[in-house]
């Protein structure tokens, strides 16, 4: 009934106008439930889902981008190369990628201008992870040590600069080039003395294949002076100059889950292990449990909110990232990083 009013009014609406001689408009009847469609975007993540996308499932399974009039359809992309290169030929809308991917990326010639919008991880997850039982506790101790670097390993970048700050000659460790699906193993096995990784994934992961918790000595950069930011969102290049309301409302919708996940890292791991194959939800809470505690709840969160970087800061850590190779062009905080699309501070405050 309500709908047959309106209708009959829009329509008297427009006889009156028509009669003053004014344009007359179209008249459209309203249908019980009309809403606006969603808009489409597709998120890449660089690799195989776990804990450390929480803040997009959850803001996925909380309703927060669907309140934002977002549908969200994600991929996998191989690395923070690929996943860069699909939001630079405009394949995906965002990505979340290491920002020191980006940075590299950034330095080639003619590469498209993609920038971070949103900076989730706000310490790197770097770290050396070694064995006790092999002599290792702490940085000092890799001196004349054997070191295995996965492929494509994103660690290895900050290397240089860590063992310089540290006084560690790059020369007195042994360092060896391995395939990532036996990083693990050779440590486990004794055929390297430690190993650089993500401290979320190879510590966990060694523990979960039987190494005691007490023979771990998990070395992370950011304890030995690495300034380097860790995984961002990124946006692409063209969504942000024709929609940039879009990425806002993404960006707004990330930083719901991000505070869901804080709130409730049960509920989220649980979620994150419902869209796994095979995945282990004991497991994925111990690595999300890091991941707050060590790379997004950090004291400059606590004080600046989430999202964003300290500029000096930033450019402090693009000075270390050029000991593993000097840049074309050093890039500088606006290259790199488009505050932009933030809510104000009141709004990324974590509750």
């Amino acid at each position: 009934m309500q709908v047959t009013r309106i209708t009959i009014l829009r329509w008297i609406l427009a006889v009156v106008i028509g009669v003053s001689g004014g344009a007359w408009p179209a008249v459209t009847p309203l249908h019980a439930g009309d809403a606006p469609q969603p808009l489409t975007v597709q998120l890449t993540l660089d690799r195989p889902l776990d804990a450390a996308a929480a803040p997009f499932v959850m803001a996925s399974a909380g309703g927060l981008f669907s309140a934002e009039g977002l549908a969200v359809g994600t991929n996998i992309a191989t690395s923070s190369a690929d996943a860069i290169a699909r939001v630079a030929d405009g394949a995906s809308d965002f990505a979340i990628v290491d920002i020191n991917a980006l940075i590299r990326f950034r330095d080639k010639p003619g590469a498209a201008p993609v920038k971070a919008v949103f900076v989730l991880f706000n310490q790197a997850p770097y770290a050396i992870v070694a064995r006790k039982s092999r002599g290792i506790k702490t940085l000092a101790d890799m001196d004349g040590k054997s070191l295995g670097v996965a492929e494509g390993d994103l660690s290895i970048r900050l290397w240089p600069a860590i063992a310089k700050q540290n006084g560690i000659k790059l020369s007195s460790v042994k360092q060896s080039t391995i395939s990532a699906a036996v990083r693990e193993p050779m440590l486990s096995a004794g055929q390297v003395d430690a190993v650089t990784g993500f401290s979320y994934l190879s510590a966990i992961n060694l523990r979960d294949r039987g190494v005691p918790a007490d023979d771990l000595a998990v070395l992370r950069f950011a304890d030995y002076g690495c300034e380097a930011y860790g995984f961002a969102v990124i946006a692409s290049p063209r969504l942000a100059g024709a929609k940039p309301d879009t990425v806002k409302r993404f960006v707004r919708a990330v930083i719901g889950g991000t505070n869901l996940v804080i709130k409730d890292p049960a509920r989220a791991a649980g979620e994150v292990v419902n869209r796994m194959d095979g995945g282990s939800r004991d497991l994925e809470l111990e690595r999300l449990s890091a991941i707050i505690r060590d790379n997004i709840l950090t004291a400059e969160v606590k004080r600046n909110g989430i999202g964003g970087i300290e500029a000096e800061r930033f450019e402090r850590s693009v000075d270390q990232l050029a000991e593993d190779g000097k840049f074309l062009k050093r890039p500088h905080t606006a290259d790199i990083f488009d505050d932009q699309f933030l809510p104000p501070i009141d709004g990324r405050l974590v509750n």
